[in-house]
């Protein structure tokens, strides 16, 4: 894979290839220890937490001044509650349990949720609004830097200081991460990254679409092994910063780690997150014309293969990493919760979805039915 030109022909891209690779992640003894270790903290400690957290923003949200914000801000908390749950998992890799840490990812996880509404919204109101909203994130994360007017090319302003609360809340909780100065300028270069944001709701899809090639070729003026909308999907994911983070929890973190930790998540994890998320919704994002990252390959089949290889790039990457196998229970779980989707289940895409599952390793094929019956159950109880 590679960054290139936008007139660079699609013949000359990746073909499908059939090849059998290793497992991606293998059920070994170490991972099932991993695995166990994290369930008991989720259960024991985690879900409740995370409940209170949520929790507490929805009654915060409940008081936004503005009905569209506070609609926006609520649905989103409804909507993608799942995703809160999905940051928070990341909590199960400090040594100890942090409650500043599990506090800053479900803060910013609902910046995040909150944002995108927000943005798809004013999408009418132009990418500036789009981008001054998205200075939220970078904000969220720098203790030090000014926090601004993100409503500023808003036409809804009256957030009853909801954002402005998630912001600080998050600075508060950086500063209470021993080793935070050390990842700070990663982090903060993801967040600012995360601008893409604002280019994906363009309703002119040649617009947006030329735009967030020359982000790509800005960002990476070098080029990339990873193709333009690839880099930009990950952009849009944004779990780079969770994982850094998580090394900031501890006493000691060096430099070698945090770098092999951010080349394993920019843009390997991240893309994943972005392409199955893209793969579950795209026949909703088509009927309603919605941009959809993986609808930017060349064929059906073709984004199918790739995504497959993007999952086992990702995997293999994590595996690597110190504490692999917690990565690779965190990123088996995320392929095996977008694969359980029912719209991943339907007939007509069962067997790209068992191509997909295939590279994610026996772990994710593990997990597949396990969270398959978990969204029944979740389901059932919120009827």
């Amino acid at each position: 894979m590679c960054l290139r030109a936008p007139s660079a022909p699609r013949s000359s891209r990746r073909q499908p290839s059939n090849r059998a690779r290793p497992d991606a992640a293998p059920v070994s003894a170490r991972q099932l220890r991993a695995t166990a270790a994290a369930v008991v903290r989720e259960l024991t400690w985690g879900l409740r937490a995370v409940s209170q957290e949520v929790a507490h923003w929805r009654r915060l949200a409940k008081q936004v001044p503005c009905p569209k914000l506070r609609h926006d801000a609520l649905d989103a908390l409804r909507r993608k509650r799942g995703q809160s749950d999905g940051a928070a998992v990341f909590s199960t890799l400090p040594r100890s349990q942090n409650r500043s840490y599990l506090r800053l990812l479900v803060a910013y996880q609902v910046i995040w949720d909150y944002l995108d509404s927000v943005s798809e919204r004013g999408a009418s109101a132009g990418v500036q609004n789009g981008r001054q909203l998205h200075l939220a994130l970078i904000d969220a994360l720098d203790p030090d830097g000014p926090i601004r007017d993100y409503y500023r090319y808003s036409p809804w302003t009256e957030d009853g200081g909801y954002l402005r609360a998630l912001v600080e809340a998050c600075r508060d909780c950086c500063t209470r991460l021993p080793s935070y100065e050390h990842v700070r300028d990663l982090v903060l270069r993801d967040a600012r990254r995360a601008e893409v944001l604002a280019y994906n709701h363009d309703p002119n899809a040649a617009k947006r679409d030329a735009a967030l090639e020359r982000w790509a070729a800005r960002e990476f003026p070098g080029g990339h092994e990873a193709e333009w909308y690839e880099l930009t999907g990950a952009a849009s994911a944004g779990l780079a910063a969770f994982a850094l983070l998580a090394l900031a929890c501890e006493q000691h973190c060096d430099s070698a780690q945090i770098a092999r930790t951010h080349a394993a998540y920019f843009p390997w994890a991240s893309a994943v997150a972005c392409m199955l998320d893209s793969y579950a919704d795209q026949a909703e994002d088509q009927a309603n014309g919605d941009h959809s990252y993986i609808a930017h390959y060349p064929s059906p089949e073709l984004a199918v293969e790739q995504t497959a290889r993007l999952v086992s790039r990702c995997l293999t990457e994590l595996r690597a990493l110190p504490k692999g196998e917690w990565h690779v229970l965190i990123a088996s779980s995320m392929v095996a919760l977008y694969l359980s989707k029912e719209s991943c289940r339907a007939e007509n895409a069962r067997h790209h979805t068992s191509r997909i599952a295939r590279e994610g390793g026996s772990l994710t094929k593990t997990l597949l039915p396990i969270l398959r019956l978990w969204r029944a159950i979740y389901h059932l109880r919120a009827a």
